[in-house]
């Protein structure tokens, strides 16, 4: 009866050894790979995350520009955008608890509601302009364009 037991469980280790050798074999070779720009790219995150942290501290007096604020403030912005309230009431208390002004969320919500409608599929669009109207909440969203095929008397006054 062991023999039996031992040869079975053999034979699964056998099955799952085989499973897993084309596996290995698709990754490829590791020294053709280009690992330059993943490295790269780390760095111009940091410094890009560095520079607006700098941008906020210059154009906010008190804490509203504390590294702290801006982060933890941005991200409770946008989770409001998304519509998810409960992690953005989490994220709240602590950016409560850090001492910063919640009169800055109210601000930079009502800029990016006043912005409008903002494409979901491309989140760097939201994360830039919570961070514009962090910044300075009182941007304007800019005009629609008046269309080309407008004629230029229209835009004129009438002539007494």
């Amino acid at each position: 009866m062991l023999p039996r037991a031992v040869g079975a469980m053999a034979g699964l280790a056998l099955l799952s050894l085989a499973g897993a050798i084309p596996v290995m074999a698709q990754s490829g070779d590791l020294k053709s790979q280009d690992t330059k720009p993943a490295v790269e790219a780390p760095k111009d995150a940091q410094q890009r995350k560095a520079n607006e942290f700098s941008e906020a501290a210059q154009a906010l007096n008190g804490p509203a520009g504390n590294p702290e604020c801006v982060w933890l403030g941005r991200r409770v912005v946008g989770l409001m955008w998304r519509d998810d309230i409960d992690t953005a009431f989490r994220h709240l208390d602590l950016y409560d608890r850090f001492g910063c002004p919640g009169g800055h969320i109210q601000a930079t919500f009502r800029c990016l509601v006043r912005f409008g409608a903002i494409d979901p599929k491309a989140p760097e669009t939201l994360n830039a302009r919570v961070h514009t109207c962090w910044v300075n909440p009182n941007t304007q969203a800019m005009p629609a364009a008046a269309p080309a095929s407008a004629p230029a008397a229209a835009s004129a006054p009438p002539a007494k």
